[in-house]
This record gives C-alpha cells, sequence and structure tokens, in this order.
C-alpha cells in the first residue's frame, strides 16, 4: 500500500486552526459520555426512571455511535468532511439541548439515541482530516493534541457531573450535564464555517459524468456492515434482556461474512467499496485494529469498576468517584501529546511500554484493594496505582492510532478511521459486558473486595494478550516507522 503524498504537497496554513475545531468537538462529545456514569442515580431520582431505562441512557448512545462510525467515515471521504463534521455537530448539540429537557424517560433514550449518531457522524471526520491537514512527525503531535484532549475530558467529565448535581440538586442536577454541551458545540460550529476549507466537489469527466468512485458511497455495504455491527454489539450492551440476544452474536458473524463477500464483488467490478479490503493486507494497519480492540476490551472497564467500588462498595459520593480518577486522566493527556511527539521515531516501542505501564497499574491496584480491605492503607493510594494506567493510555492510543493509519491512503481515511474506531467500540461493550459479569458474579458470593479483584484480574489478562500482539508485530520489524517500499492497494 502507498504511502499518502507526504511532502507532495504544501501544508495549509490553517491546519491548526481546523485541528482546533476538532479537538472543541471532540472534547464535548466525550465530556458528554464520561459525565454519564456517575450522574445515573440522579436521572433516576428526577425521572422516576427504571433500571431498563437507566440501561437504554447508555446503550443508546452506544448502538448509534457505533453502527455509523464506518459509512460516516467513508461518506466524508467521498462527499467532503467538512458538511458531515457540521452535521455531526448540530446533532450532537440539539440532541444535548433535547436530552437536557426531557420530560420523561423515552424521550430521554430518544434524544440519546440522535446524540450517538451525532457523535458518530462527527469522530471519523476529525480523523479524516488530522490524515490529510497533517504529514509526518505533525501528525503523530495532531494525534497527540487528541489524545491529551481525550485525557482531560475523561477527567472533567465525572469531576463536573458530580459538581453539577451537588450545585443544582440529586433530582435536577443531571439536566445540565447535557446542557453544558449546547456553547460548546455552537462555538464548535461557528468556527468551522468561519475556518474550515471549501469542499472540493469530485471533478468529472467531459459529459458531465462523475469519474469511477469518486461519489460511491456503497450503501449496501453501508447497511450490512451497520446491521453486522448492530448485531454483534446489542447483546454485549443489552446483556440483562435475555439468552435470546446472544442469538445475534452468530447472525451478526454472517452478516460480516456477507459484507466481506459483497465488497469483494463491489470492487471486481470497477466500482469503489466502502472500505477498501486490501487494507487489512496492510501489516500496521491490521496490527493496529486488533491491539486497539483489545486494549479498549480490557482498560475501558477500569473506570466502571472504580466508580462502582467507590459508590456502591464504599459508600462515597460520585464527587469522590470523579476524583479517583483525575490524576490518571491528567497524565494520560500529559502522556499522549509527549508520546505523540515521539511516535515517528520510537514507533510500537512507545505502544509496547504503555501497555506495560497499565499492566503495573493494574496489578498495584490489586493490592492498593486489598490493603485497603485489611484496613491498612486509605483508598486515595488508587490515586498513585491508577496513574500508571494513565500513563498506558497516552502511550497507547494514540502512538497506536498514529501508526495504525500511517500507511492509510487520503482517499480511504475515514472509513478507515472508522473501521479503528469501531473495533474501539466492539472492544468496550464486550469487555464491559464480559468483566462487569465476572465482577458481579464474584460478588454474588464475596464482597465488593473481591469483586474488583477479580474485575482487575481480568483485564489484566486482555492486556497482557494485547501486549503479546504487540510485541510479535514489534518483533516482526512492521512496528517501526522504517522506510521501505510499498505497493498500493489492490
Amino acid at each position: 500500500m502507498g504511502r499518502q503524498e507526504d511532502g507532495d504537497e504544501t501544508p495549509d496554513p490553517a491546519r491548526w486552526r481546523i485541528l482546533a475545531v476538532l479537538l472543541v468537538a471532540i472534547f464535548m462529545s466525550l465530556v458528554g459520555v464520561s459525565i454519564i456514569n456517575v450522574v445515573l442515580p440522579s436521572i433516576q431520582a428526577g425521572l422516576g426512571a427504571s433500571e431498563s431505562d437507566l440501561q437504554w441512557v447508555l446503550s443508546g448512545y452506544a448502538l448509534t455511535f457505533g453502527v455509523v462510525l464506518v459509512a460516516a467515515g467513508r461518506a466524508g471521504d467521498v462527499l467532503g468532511r467538512k458538511p458531515l463534521f457540521i452535521i455531526g455537530v448540530a446533532l450532537f448539540t440539539l440532541s444535548s439541548v433535547a436530552a437536557g429537557l426531557a420530560p420523561n424517560p423515552m424521550s430521554l433514550n430518544i434524544a440519546r439515541f440522535v446524540q450517538g449518531l451525532g457523535s458518530g457522524l462527527l469522530n471519523p471526520q476529525a480523523v479524516g482530516m488530522i490524515q490529510q491537514y497533517f504529514r509526518g512527525p505533525e501528525r503523530g503531535r495532531a494525534y497527540g493534541a487528541l489524545g491529551s484532549v481525550v485525557g482531560v475530558s475523561v477527567a472533567i467529565g465525572p469531576l463536573l457531573g458530580g459538581l453539577l448535581i451537588q450545585m443544582a440538586g440529586q433530582s435536577q442536577g443531571w439536566r445540565w450535564t447535557f446542557l453544558v454541551n449546547v456553547p460548546v458545540g455552537v462555538l464548535a460550529i461557528v468556527l468551522a464555517l468561519r475556518w474550515f476549507p471549501k469542499v472540493v466537489r469530485p471533478q468529472r469527466k467531459p459529459g458531465g459524468a462523475a469519474r469511477p468512485g469518486a461519489r460511491d458511497l456503497d450503501p449496501v455495504g453501508a447497511v450490512l456492515l451497520g446491521l453486522a455491527v448492530l448485531a454483534i454489539l446489542l447483546p454485549f450492551v443489552e446483556r440483562e434482556r435475555g439468552d435470546w440476544t446472544w442469538l445475534l452474536v452468530p447472525a451478526g458473524a454472517g452478516l460480516l461474512a456477507l459484507w466481506v463477500r459483497w465488497e469483494h464483488r463491489y470492487r471486481s467490478r470497477g466500482r469503489s467499496p466502502m472500505v477498501d479490503l486490501a487494507l487489512f493486507r496492510t501489516r500496521s494497519f491490521s496490527t493496529g485494529v486488533m491491539i486497539a480492540t483489545l486494549y479498549f476490551m480490557g482498560v475501558t472497564s477500569v473506570w466502571v469498576l472504580i466508580a462502582m467500588y467507590m459508590q456502591s462498595g464504599l459508600g462515597r459520593s460520585a464527587l469522590q468517584a470523579g476524583l479517583i480518577g483525575l490524576p490518571a486522566a491528567l497524565i494520560s493527556a500529559v502522556s499522549s501529546n509527549w508520546s505523540g511527539r515521539r511516535v515517528t521515531h520510537y514507533g510500537r516501542t512507545i505502544v509496547i511500554a504503555g501497555i506495560c505501564s497499565a499492566i503495573i497499574g493494574l496489578v498495584l491496584s490489586i493490592g492498593v484493594v486489598q490493603l485497603v480491605d485489611a484496613g491498612a492503607i486509605s483508598v486515595w493510594w488508587l490515586l498513585l496505582t491508577l496513574a500508571f494506567i494513565g500513563v498506558g493510555q497516552g502511550m497507547v492510543i494514540t502512538p497506536n492510532q498514529t501508526l495504525t493509519l500511517a500507511e492509510v491512503p487520503l482517499t480511504y481515511s475515514g472509513s478507515a478511521g472508522g473501521v479503528l474506531q469501531t473495533g474501539q467500540r466492539i472492544g468496550t461493550a464486550m469487555g464491559l459486558a464480559v468483566i462487569t459479569a465476572v465482577a458481579f458474579s464474584v460478588l454474588i458470593e464475596g464482597d465488593w473486595t473481591d469483586a474488583i479483584t477479580a474485575g482487575f484480574a481480568m483485564t489484566t489478562a486482555v492486556v497482557l494478550v494485547t501486549l503479546v500482539v504487540a510485541l510479535v508485530e514489534r518483533g516482526s520489524g512492521r512496528g517501526e516507522p522504517a522506510r521501505r517500499s510499498q505497493a498500493p492497494l489492490g
């Protein structure tokens, strides 16, 4: 696969302003995700929501977000990323208003579905535009800035949620956790309209016909992949609905196989498929997607387990539950920026070091939980041990994203970014389902100390598998930023 035109064109002088707009929107969407875990009790008190309603507050967003990622990325590649980005931000902002003013659980969950759709539209455009406007080491710096925003938003979300609930009250505080998105969304739209370049439409052949593949959205492929992702995700995010939902997993696998067959056939007919499957023959891309999926399958569960342990296990407040992860998230922001600037030099070695740091943090956190149960130390020692996981977050997510997309052609950067993010969403859903199920099954016979220990042990096992995958690629020499000749896709 050939590299993009790195160095073949003059960098856009507006690229850093473009990045600033992207980061504002990503910040808004991620705060909207990280804030939810600490405000669910407030939503229950304010709306009289059932456990099922609360589950859909989480899963409705996750489903629509995961389903549209690849199709939205492809649409941005074909139609232009600016309009798709603005539409996504507008949908997210308007649905935040609807969620904040929701009179009942049904209205809130509909708003959350639309919010997930808006986030699913804007996120692949951000990745695609970073690929489009940044080259070489600058691209690593741009992804480092993105990773820093991820870290800060994860830190601020729970803390902001706890503060808003304390200020506005248990029954109404949750509304402001949605309404705070509105001024940020409006700012992102105004700046995007002002600073983003105009969309360049595909050139046309004499006679008015578009050149082959220029505006080919592959709608059948989009529907097949969307249904496959929905079928795979639904049983994991709605795992309490009953055993019948697990029948959707093999159905999803069948749809995925059908999608692969369709994409091959579509390309053989001379059309432009939604995802060029030749991308997966590029080791950096396929291994990077695997690392991202496995890492998110493990580490994402840590913050859910910690929130449950602090509030349900130790009886601490939502604000205290948010504070316990604050240093880790802030360190993640610093680590992400540091590693983004160095990934083009050190390659996958940074990712491996980050995974090792996360494993150290997990093992030390198990030790703290055990010592807290014995009355030997304070639970606030978790501030230190979770910081190792924060370091790992910054050294894994940002560098891995940079390396995974380094050899992807610009014409597929949006859809490839969507594939990467879809892997992260599927990994997150599967990890949360399995690891929390392990913790709750242990809780039936034991206590919260046993439950969190079991959950963290399971998480450590998954992260160890991630380490093995990264080491195998590093051993092959494919994880380094080598300058080697490459063949084009196809």
